[in-house]
């Protein structure tokens, strides 16, 4: 019976994140006004959706593994600044500046992993202390202003995340989206079924036994402190294809929505516990409440107290499992 129970409490775990998304949607269907439910609206939740989801897809890895990274938000306007940067002075091509961006993030998310690894550091401290080195990086790169970059240069890049055309209306949404998705059934095939995916739950689980069970358990955190970096720059490159300018103020508290998009997606601040699919839905969530506020014409506040009151929620529910589990 217990087993039973268990794995009911596994499917909901998986499951409720994307029933409580068809639910929220579906009240502000009802009280919300009609230009909510349209094509337009859906297609503005889902650009918005995607430099967040993007960025959590790293942070899933990351809080499954028991870790946490709050730099996440200054990688992406790094990212922005570097892309900006790259396309303007540099003169590189749009897709040699993109991977770039990309290239940057990975790097000092590199540098994350090794400094908690290799100094025994935990990552809450190591990760707010490059959360202010890399926004000032970000601000040195511009000389604290934005980086404006000729329309000639932008190429594709500013239609990655644009609303379609007409003639693109076959996409249904933007590449931006599209890659989001994919990157997406990536991430999750990784983790069901690769080695490297077992080691993240098995750290998240309990590290010293997955120490003793042969787990290179530093090298396995260097990895998804890189890979979270790399999500976080192709995230600023989506968001430098919404200002199309580098701005290093940008992505300002970011790292708290993507941390959330986990949390109530179901993933686990104890580690061991998370997945893609819930991840998209919290993120989605979000974006949801926030269109749907401003439909209705609600300040941003309010805003503010629903998605901080459904992340409280859903930590405490994350506890309540977790007791009966036990």
């Amino acid at each position: 019976m217990k087993v039973i129970n268990n794995k009911i409490l596994h499917g909901l775990n998986t499951l409720g994140p994307v029933l409580g998304l068809v639910g929220v949607y579906f009240l502000f269907v009802l009280i919300a006004p009609p230009s909510f439910s349209t094509l337009r609206n859906i297609d503005l939740i889902a650009r918005h959706t995607a430099v967040v989801g993007t960025a959590a897809l790293g942070m899933t890895l990351v809080i499954i593994s028991g870790g946490i990274d709050l730099s996440v938000g200054s990688l992406v306007a790094l990212g922005v600044v570097a892309v900006a940067w790259l396309l303007q002075e540099a003169g590189l091509g749009p897709i040699a500046a993109g991977l770039g961006g990309v290239a940057i993030g990975a790097l000092f998310g590199w540098i994350n992993g090794v400094l908690i690894t290799k100094l025994r550091v935990v990552p809450f401290i190591v990760t707010l202390g490059m959360m202010l080195v890399v926004r000032g990086a970000a601000k040195g790169i511009a000389k604290e202003q934005k980086i404006d970059v000729d329309p000639d240069r932008l190429s594709w890049l500013s239609d990655f995340l644009a609303m379609l055309s007409p003639e693109q209306s076959w996409m249904l949404v933007p590449p931006g989206v599209w890659l989001m998705g994919i990157l997406a059934l990536l991430v999750a095939g990784m983790l069901r079924y690769t080695r490297f995916g077992r080691h993240i739950f098995a750290i998240g689980s309990n590290e010293d036994t997955a120490r003793l069970c042969g787990v290179a358990v530093d090298r396995v955190k260097i990895m998804i402190y890189t890979l979270i970096g790399a999500f976080a720059g192709l995230a600023g490159l989506m968001q430098f294809s919404r200002l199309t300018v580098g701005d290093p103020t940008t992505a300002m508290a970011l790292e708290l929505d993507v941390i959330a998009a986990v949390v109530i997606g179901g993933g686990s601040l104890s580690g061991g516990e998370g997945s893609v699919l819930g991840t998209l839905a919290g993120a989605f969530i979000m974006t949801v409440i926030s269109s749907g506020c401003e439909q209705m014409g609600l300040h941003n506040w309010v805003q503010q107290i629903v998605t901080g009151s459904i992340i409280v929620v859903a930590v405490a529910l994350d506890r309540l499992r977790h007791r009966k589990t036990a």
